[in-house]
């Protein structure tokens, strides 16, 4: 039975875990990162590029480099949070035919699901090479304020990266899994979750295997991003006061920008100040001007104290739910990498009353806990129960514009409900259920998920009919919902897809490109170790053969040649994966031969190896392709 990965799939970084026996291990990336940066290349030639590498070229490259995407999932483009960043991201984005966001790259439009199924199909190849198996099922993680669109969004993006999504679950419930899998006793947890685009806030009862989710609350658009961009707009300002240039409008500045400011955010966790040199950040008549300032922590504090403030009223809200106050709660878990800003953590301690904890790694210890769910799935781990909710409530629209619930948010999930409703007219014989999310009493405040008709009403007068609408929420917070007429049987059910989803046929078509990509990046790869595996057995052979030529005859000494130039001369393109695989074959039976004639060769033949001349080497060819061999060696 393979294994089941679990993947915090992250705004800025993502982090991939895996339960080996009874401890979890961080699969690490191919630099040997233990997380990976949630980026996305497109190169001239049509390559991709992920994490590290593709973060790496995003100031040269940076309208065809995807970040950030996680913020784009499940929402429509003109809503208010995508209006907001839309003018300070440096790839293109436009509205779909049903209003959901695209993303423009290189003449091509991608949905974020698809950025997203390209990040999971990586992380997807990551763990295989380190389990050497095949990895077909996963666990994700997503903040636990992520509404129906956004996690349908994200199950979608596992599908298409060639993976069954076994359950989505909440961010910060995965923490509290971590930290709390060998606490006995019972205890009331907090999970501050702060992240690269999102922010929750979770309140927990773990006791003994239990882990019973009381409350959640929060943000899916608050984050160490936005903490980015307010040092950003502060460098944007600085540099115009002193120059009157606006660099906000150069796409290429405004990338540098966002990754000083990265660093730099990071760095004030740790020192006082920071020095920021930003050379030839612009031009004018006068010449190169560069950016040179300094930031310090306090002034840092003043520019993000609004965002930090922000997340107390989604923690006053969480203990209200639960009817808890503070004190009730014993210790509060820090989740996400923005809270590791000092700042951060005293407001946290002023909103609780108690310093927070720092004893889990918070860059890591979704991902832990995610690997964590998939064993209690697998069966490895054993008496653990988890106890989720909804952070949403779910309802339909009435008449007058109303939002009805059926389901309040924080019921604990999964769960089944049904609500009795009625026609508001005589003799109606249809019905129509418009299924909404949300928290405001006027429905056109509330996100819309889906819309279908319950035909075939036997006509009544108003308000004689009974339609019970019945909504079942299963473990992953995904939503099915039916009607059915009481007294003419008619029913009608559909599984939820999110208006601004994407269709079945569009999944489908994503499935096909990510397997075939993944073809072409396992033929890639094939090729690349067979060239080095060339280049190495190359050297070799040149060496061997400067030291032992002469115990070969003429027509071997020439097989020799050939296959070292054969080796020099290999095509460029991937897919000629049967001419390296010639020429590699070649040089091993020219090892083969050489280390025949050594252990066969005569002591008497000793004198014929000092008169090994140049000549006989073939006129200076053989010394040649030798440092060519060992410098092409050098050289890659």
């Amino acid at each position: 039975m393979s294994k089941i990965i679990g993947i915090d799939l992250g705004t800025t970084n993502s982090c991939v875990a895996v339960l080996e026996g009874h401890s979890v291990q961080i699969i690490p990336n191919s630099i040997g990162g233990r997380t990976t940066p949630s980026v996305v290349g497109f190169t001239e030639k049509g390559d991709r590029l992920m994490g590290q590498i593709a973060k790496r070229q995003s100031i040269t490259n940076a309208a065809n480099t995807v970040y950030a995407v996680k913020r784009l999932m499940g929402r429509r483009y003109d809503s208010a949070e995508i209006q907001k960043i839309r003018s300070y991201l440096t790839y293109k984005t436009a509205p779909s035919e049903n209003g959901d966001v695209r993303i423009s790259i290189r003449g091509k439009e991608y949905s974020p699901p698809e950025i997203s199924a390209m990040l999971l199909q990586y992380y997807k190849n990551m763990a295989e090479e380190f389990l050497n198996e095949e990895v077909s099922e996963a666990v994700i993680t997503v903040p636990a304020y992520f509404d129906d669109s956004q996690r349908q969004a994200t199950k979608d993006a596992g599908r298409i990266a060639g993976l069954e999504v076994r359950r989505i679950i909440n961010e910060p419930t995965a923490a509290a899994l971590a930290y709390g899998l060998d606490k006995k006793d019972r205890e009331r947890v907090a999970i501050f979750d702060l992240g690269g685009g999102t922010f929750d806030i979770s309140l927990l009862e773990i006791n003994n295997g239990v882990f019973e989710v009381i409350a959640t609350c929060g943000d899916s658009f608050l984050g160490g991003e936005d903490f980015d961009q307010c040092i950003i707009d502060w460098m944007i300002s600085e540099f115009k006061s002193d120059t009157g240039i606006d660099i906000g409008t150069d796409i290429l500045a405004r990338q540098r920008l966002k990754e000083t400011a990265e660093k730099t955010k990071c760095e004030l966790s740790m020192a006082r100040e920071s020095q920021i040199n930003l050379p030839f950040i612009a031009a004018d008549a006068n010449g190169p001007r560069h950016f040179e300032k300094k930031l310090t922590r306090d002034r840092l504090e003043e520019l993000v104290k609004e965002l930090i403030e922000r997340t107390t009223f989604f923690c006053v809200k969480a203990l209200k739910d639960a009817k808890l106050t503070p004190a009730d709660i014993s210790k509060v878990i820090l989740v996400g990498g923005q809270t590791r800003m000092p700042a951060v953590q005293r407001h946290v301690e002023k909103i609780f009353g108690k310093k927070p904890s720092l004893e889990v790694n918070p860059d890591e210890v979704v991902a832990v806990g995610a690997a964590l769910q998939g064993g209690v799935l697998q069966g490895e781990l054993k008496e653990i129960v988890l106890l989720d909710v909804l952070p949403l409530s779910l309802g339909v629209e009435t008449q007058g514009g109303l939002f009805t619930r059926v389901i309040d948010h924080n019921s604990t999930i999964p769960l089944k409900k049904t609500t009795t409703f009625t026609t508001v007219s005589d003799n109606q014989t249809v019905v129509e259920i418009h299924v909404l999310q949300g928290e405001r009493e006027v429905a056109q405040f509330n996100r819309s998920l889906a819309k279908f008709d319950l035909v075939g009403i036997a006509p009544a007068p108003r308000g004689a009919p009974q339609i019970d609408v019945s909504f079942d929420m299963d473990a992953n917070g995904i939503l099915s919902v039916s009607a059915k007429d009481k007294l003419s049987g008619k029913e009608q059910a559909i599984k939820v897809t999110p208006s601004t989803g994407l269709s079945k046929e569009e999944i489908d078509r994503m499935i096909l490109d990510a397997k075939q990509f993944a073809e072409m990046d396992k033929s890639a790869r094939e090729a690349a170790e067979l060239k080095n595996q060339i280049r190495g057995q190359m050297a070799a052979v040149a060496r061997s053969y400067a030291d032992f030529g002469w115990l070969l005859d003429s027509s071997e000494q020439e097989m020799v040649k050939n296959a070292i130039q054969n080796a020099k001369n290999l095509p460029p393109e991937e897919d000629s994966i049967s001419i390296l695989k010639d020429s590699l074959t070649q040089l091993e039976g020219c090892t083969s031969k050489l280390a025949a004639a050594m252990f066969s060769a005569p002591d008497s033949q000793d004198l014929r190896a000092e008169s090994w001349s140049t000549e006989e080497r073939g006129e200076a060819n053989v010394e040649q392709l030798l440092k060519s061999a060992l410098d092409d060696v050098k050289s890659k």
